[in-house]
């Protein structure tokens, strides 16, 4: 009988897509994913470790699959991604029902590491291996693979981070910056749109210095904006999208992409994360408040109508109310069209921890995040109220989460539409649809000229 496997994932997209990787990897290992009431041979559980929530979260999680194991003791637990890199070993000395641990950079070696577990050997494998083009290259997709999302993937381009902002612990989790061959990403890119797909979204830790040249490492051959305009040339490909991006990598040989390029979808994620040059500093995130205007001013030179979406943290260590206001300010000087924005979080290991500055009292934080993200809903809400009437072209996703018969999916700004359409559209076709409604959450489309269903409330 096949072995069946859940995985549990939660955390960056980058997480995500490479929670698909595993489960493409489980398919060529002869696994099958369990329906919700079959039997698991395994359970995988991939983390993330940027905030605390997540990383509780997992020791919640394996608390439960613990008293499971009691009653199946036959049943294979591993625990993959960013917080196994940091935890290592101390994750299978606190959690005795724990087979195996891996970090991001192991995942080709998982079928190895579930045979070790049946053999009854507990076992960790957390190196940063030297052979870095092999760990990019996994297996192509197993025929039986479904992709969760059809008409859309996510491909990656580079791994790493060399840039050591002070909150963050993606360099010792993800490794040191290193591109993939552009050869290999565009053969994948190829692979897919042949496959149906229709939008790839480039995925880094800070993408868009893909192409560097970093000593011992391999680079990327060809600058980042190059690269987009070779996989957007790849026929099929009607959509291009990247995440996630730093101000210090925004060259304007990218900004003129989104000037010449149709297949660049006009959104921009550029995380700022305050909009103090005190606190950019001690975040050493190495650009200014200036730098930023100035990014935003010429993208939107070059394209008009580009929304731009940041990442925002509130109550790092040292910040004051003045700080604190400047961000509020900033947020309304560039008119986010959505952020996302969170409590400062303490992580292991960082500069952060050892600032020797007044912490900002806990309701303090909360009421400061409370605000931003009041501004930031007004904000979108603005920005979502001015698009009804447009029309749009929304990649279709699937069911809408919020029920009522609705399809859902996202438009070229990368914001959710929700629709009803007769019949319903196939999930991964594109649409024309007319926007008829907003609220700070999405928009509300229909058919053009569709009456029957134009009055349908928002839900």
């Amino acid at each position: 009988m096949t072995d069946r496997f859940e995985i549990r994932t939660f955390g960056c997209q980058m997480n995500q897509h490479d929670a698909e990787k595993i489960r493409n990897l489980l398919y060529h290992a002869d696994f099958r994913e369990a329906a919700s009431d079959d039997p698991r041979d395994l359970v995988l559980i991939h983390t993330c470790s940027v905030r605390d929530k997540a990383e509780n979260r997992l020791y919640t999680e394996l608390g439960w699959l613990g008293l499971e194991k009691r009653d199946n003791p036959e049943l294979l637990v591993g625990v993959g991604g960013c917080v196994a890199q940091q935890e290592g070993a101390r994750l299978l000395r606190r959690f005795p029902q724990l087979d195996f641990v891996f970090g991001p950079q192991n995942l080709r070696h998982l079928p190895q590491l579930i045979d070790l577990a049946r053999q009854r050997r507990r076992t960790l494998r957390i190196d940063y291996e030297d052979d870095y083009a092999a760990r990019f290259e996994l297996p192509e997709r197993h025929p039986e693979f479904e992709s969760a999302s059809p008409g859309r993937a996510f491909v990656t381009v580079m791994e790493g981070c060399d840039l050591f902002c002070a909150y963050c612990v993606v360099p010792k989790t993800r490794g040191r910056e290193v591109s993939r061959p552009s050869s290999a990403i565009l053969r994948e890119v190829c692979q897919l749109a042949e496959s149906g797909v229709r939008e790839v979204t480039l995925l880094g830790q800070t993408v868009n210095a893909y192409g560097r040249a970093r000593p011992g490492r391999v680079a990327g051959e060809l600058p980042f904006a190059e690269l987009i305009r070779r996989v957007a040339a790849v026929d099929g490909i009607e959509r291009v999208r990247f995440t996630s991006s730093h101000p210090m990598f925004v060259s304007q040989e990218l900004i003129e992409a989104y000037a010449s390029l149709p297949e660049l979808c006009p959104h921009l994620h550029l995380p700022v994360q305050t909009g103090s040059d005190r606190m950019l500093q001690a975040m050493n995130r190495r650009h200014s408040r200036d730098d930023y205007l100035r990014i935003a001013r010429d993208l939107r030179v070059a394209r008009p109508d580009l929304a731009l979406t940041t990442d925002l943290i509130v109550g790092f260590p040292g910040e004051t109310r003045e700080d604190f206001e400047q961000t509020l300010s900033l947020v309304r000087e560039v008119g986010f069209v959505d952020s996302f924005s969170f409590k400062y979080s303490p992580r292991p290991d960082t500069p952060a921890l050892r600032r020797s500055v007044p912490l900002v009292e806990p309701q303090e934080a909360q009421e400061r995040l409370e605000e931003l993200q009041q501004l930031q809903r007004s904000l979108t809400l603005q920005a979502h109220q001015r698009r009804v009437g447009e029309s749009c072209e929304v990649l279709v996703e699937g069911d809408s989460r919020r029920g009522g018969g609705q399809k859902s999916g996202r438009c070229p700004y990368n914001r959710v539409v929700n629709f009803v359409t007769n019949p319903p559209l196939p999930t991964g076709s594109l649409a024309r649809l007319q926007i008829i409604d907003a609220t700070p959450h999405s928009l509300l489309a229909v058919e053009p000229d569709d009456a029957a269903v134009a009055s349908l409330p928002l839900i």
